[in-house]
C-alpha cells in the first residue's frame, strides 16, 4: 500500500532529523536532506515535528539520540496559497488526495467524518478554493484503522462549536498537574467563593494507556469548565506552563514519573479551546511564584488550603491583576487552530 510506504518513510525521516538535531547541524543542511528523502512540504513538516520531539526529550532529562518512534503516521502543514495544504487537499465530504512524492502522483481515499462536523467541512472546503485558509493534517495508523485529523481555523471551529458566552463576573484559576486539576472561583476582591478539583491519579500508573490517560484530564478539566460556565465565571485564567523549559526532578520514583507522563501543551491548549467555546475571557500568567513562593506559604496557611489549591488560588488572584493592568493579555491568537477528528476507516479507493 501506497499511503503505508510513505509514512514508514515519513517516520523514517522524522527520527532522522531527531539525530541531526540533537548533534547541532544547521537547520538548513538538515531540510535539505529532509526534502531530497521526501519533498518540501513534508520534509519542513517532518523537521519541525522533529523538533518538537527533541525539544520534549530535553525538557524530560532524556537523551534525543536514544529517541525511538514506534507508530506510522504523516503530518502535512497547512499553506493557503496552495489550496489549503500542499499534500492533503479535501475535495468533499467524503473524499481526499494524499500527495505521494515518489511519482508525484495522488492517492485517492474514502473518508467519513461524523455528522456533526460536516457543515464545518463543507465550509472549510469552499474557503480553501477561494484561498482564504489553510488546515494542517495529520494521518494516523491506530489498530488496523487510517485516521484523518485536521486543523482548522479556530474562528472557523468556534463558529459551529460555540456553548455560549460566558457573562459572568467571576474568575476561576486553574492549577493543571499530572493526577488532577484544581480550580478555585473567586469574586474581584479576592474573596474565595467556590473549589473544585478533578482526580486522575490512575493516569500515572505504570501501564496505563497513554490515550486513556489523555481522555481522563481532557474529561476531567472540561467538566470544570462546564462547572466554571453554569455559576457565574466569565473570565478563566491558566498558568503559561509554555515558558517553562526544563522539568524538574525530584529524588522521589513516583513523582518523577507523575512529572514526565503530565503533557501539559496538550492540556493546556484545549483548556483555552474549551474556554474560548464557552465564551470566557482566557488569561495567561507567569507561572513564577505561583508553587514555590512566601506568598504562596502565606496562602495555605491563611486559608488552610493544600498546596494545589492555593496555586489555582494564587493564578485567580495574578489572573486579576492582569486583567486591570493589561486588557492584552485576553488571549484570543494563542491557539490559531484546533483539531477536528474523523472517526472512521480511511479507505484508499
Amino acid at each position: 500500500m501506497r499511503l503505508v510506504r510513505l509514512a514508514r518513510d515519513f517516520r523514517r525521516a522524522v527520527l532522522y532529523a531527531t539525530r541531526m538535531i540533537s548533534k547541532g547541524i544547521k537547520v538548513n543542511d538538515i531540510l535539505k536532506e529532509l526534502r531530497g528523502m521526501l519533498n518540501k512540504a513534508y520534509g519542513d513538516s517532518a523537521y519541525k515535528v522533529a523538533k518538537a520531539i527533541v525539544e520534549g526529550c530535553r525538557f524530560n532529562g532524556g537523551e534525543p539520540q536514544h529517541v525511538k518512534i514506534r507508530r506510522l503516521f504523516i503530518v502535512s502543514e497547512g499553506e493557503a496559497s496552495r489550496l489549503g495544504n500542499r499534500n492533503v487537499r479535501i475535495e468533499s465530504t467524503d473524499l481526499a488526495r494524499i500527495k505521494y512524492p515518489y511519482d508525484k502522483s495522488w492517492i485517492l481515499l474514502k473518508v467519513r467524518f461524523g455528522k456533526k462536523y460536516l457543515p464545518l467541512i463543507r465550509e472549510l472546503i469552499e474557503l480553501i478554493k477561494q484561498r482564504k485558509v489553510s488546515f494542517g493534517a495529520r494521518i494516523l495508523f491506530r489498530d488496523g484503522k487510517i485516521y484523518l485529523h485536521l486543523s482548522v481555523p479556530i474562528n472557523l471551529y468556534l463558529k459551529y462549536f460555540s456553548k455560549g458566552r460566558a457573562g459572568g463576573c467571576l474568575i476561576a484559576g486553574f492549577d493543571l498537574n499530572s493526577d488532577r486539576v484544581n480550580m478555585v472561583i473567586i469574586d474581584r476582591y479576592g474573596k474565595i467563593r467556590d473549589i473544585k478539583t478533578g482526580w486522575f491519579p490512575e493516569v500515572t500508573s505504570h501501564g496505563y494507556p497513554r490515550s486513556k490517560a489523555r481522555a481522563k484530564r481532557l474529561e476531567a478539566l472540561a467538566k470544570l469548565l462546564r462547572y466554571a460556565y453554569h455559576h457565574n465565571v466569565g473570565t478563566v485564567v491558566f498558568e503559561n506552563l509554555l515558558t517553562i523549559k526544563q522539568r524538574r526532578c525530584t529524588g522521589n520514583p513516583t513523582a518523577n514519573r507523575k512529572i514526565t507522563k503530565f503533557a501539559k501543551r496538550e492540556l493546556l491548549q484545549y483548556g483555552i479551546v474549551m474556554s474560548m467555546k464557552y465564551g470566557f475571557k482566557t488569561l495567561l500568567i507567569n507561572p513564577k511564584g505561583t508553587t514555590h513562593s512566601s506568598e504562596h506559604n502565606y496562602i495555605m496557611r491563611k486559608h488552610g488550603l493544600d498546596k494545589h489549591t492555593a496555586s489555582a488560588y494564587l493564578i485567580a488572584l495574578k489572573g486579576i491583576e492582569s486583567h486591570m493592568m493589561i486588557q492584552k493579555a485576553v488571549i484570543y491568537r494563542f491557539c490559531p487552530y484546533t483539531t477536528t477528528y474523523t472517526h472512521s476507516l480511511v479507505r484508499s479507493l
